[in-house]
């Protein structure tokens, strides 16, 4: 592991599923954070562990802050993504992690594609969280295909989500490990103009660079598999791999009001998210409406999916949950207003 911050250390952890790359703030001379209360922080898609070390650093005194790389993602081995479990793959390895330390009820922190991993982890496992906070999390409905607050599918096979939606361009930019700012989408630069609101001054840039770059890229990983359909917009979901793990017709929590225990969950939201958004420029239907992808089949059968409003529909049915929107922050606010999402985190763990 590499771009570790001070007060942070990495060691890998088997566990019977796989072995696992975790993060641990070391504390200092005058705490001892390797005890108390265990607060686990999940990445999203395309990044790793090294996204959460400002945010472990910055938890009160007496918080065990830890952070997981997931399955192809930074130091955590590359097992294959079996995309028809949905999430699960991510979820059970949290699960078997967590039993392997002995943590315990923990608080876990997810972002992107890792707060739909939480989700999924919850609706398993809900005995064992603590309190849940997701952070622009990927609609409880998957991504890309869908329609409602339901999550109807615009199309029955679920085309317009899936491996085939990644961007080939960027995909071979990670596979060249490119770290310039060259083209509109490298890594740095979608880093810059996609997971923070542009602008953002971003600190350890470099390791979050580092981060992405550490994604395993092919059918088994990212992007993932897809087959080609004469259906708009021409692309249909695969069995492996990532993106195809949040497709609609793999990934699906519509109900989580039967979950016992409720444990407490804060979302927080950026203002101007544009990859997990009600308009976002990663979903077909938005795309197909600004004319960006030709032969939209209009707003009827194809409007741009509801990402955020059907995730407040899933956590209405819920109940035990707080909404946090913070205003000029973009997908990762932890990155970009870390004190507004500091202070909404903090608070949310200590009305447990």
């Amino acid at each position: 592991m590499t771009k570790l911050l001070d007060g942070i250390s990495a060691r890998r952890v088997p566990t019977e599923r796989l072995t696992v790359n975790v993060l641990e703030r070391t504390g200092t001379d005058d705490t001892d954070d390797t005890a108390g209360p265990v607060v686990l922080f999940v990445h999203g898609n395309v990044s790793s562990s090294l996204f959460w070390q400002q945010a472990m650093l910055d938890l009160p005194a007496g918080y065990r802050a830890m952070a997981v790389d997931l399955r192809g993602f930074g130091d955590t081995d590359p097992a294959p993504v079996d995309a028809t479990r949905g999430l699960r793959d991510y979820a059970d390895d949290l699960r078997a992690l967590i039993a392997e330390l002995e943590l315990g009820k923990v608080h876990l922190v997810g972002w992107s594609m890792g707060g739909g991993v939480l989700m999924q982890y919850l609706l398993d496992a809900p005995s064992t969280v603590a309190s849940l906070t997701l952070m622009a999390p990927v609609s409880p409905f998957g991504f890309g295909g869908t329609k409602g607050l339901d999550g109807e599918l615009c199309h029955p096979r679920g085309a317009g989500s899936g491996g085939g939606t990644g961007n080939p361009e960027f995909v071979s930019r990670l596979a060249k490990r490119d770290t310039s700012d060259e083209s509109p989408l490298s890594p740095r630069s979608v880093l810059r103009a996609h997971y923070v609101k542009p602008g953002t001054r971003l600190g350890p840039e470099d390791a979050y660079v580092d981060s992405m770059l550490s994604t395993r890229l092919g059918d088994d990983h990212y992007p993932g598999t897809f087959a080609s359909t004469d259906d708009w917009p021409g692309v249909l979901p695969g069995e492996r791999g990532v993106l195809n793990a949040m497709a609609p017709t793999h990934f699906r929590i519509a109900d989580l009001s039967g979950v016992t225990p409720k444990p407490p969950i804060l979302w927080i939201r950026g203002t101007d998210d544009v990859i997990v958004s009600d308009t976002s420029l990663y979903d077909f239907g938005y795309l197909g409406r600004l004319g960006a992808v030709p032969g939209w089949p209009g707003e009827e059968q194809w409007p741009p999916q509801p990402m955020i409003a059907q995730t407040r529909a899933v956590l209405d049915g819920y109940g035990a949950y707080q909404e946090v929107v913070i205003e000029d922050a973009g997908h990762g606010p932890h990155l970009d207003k870390p004190d507004e999402f500091n202070r909404a985190l903090h608070a949310h763990l200590a009305s447990v």
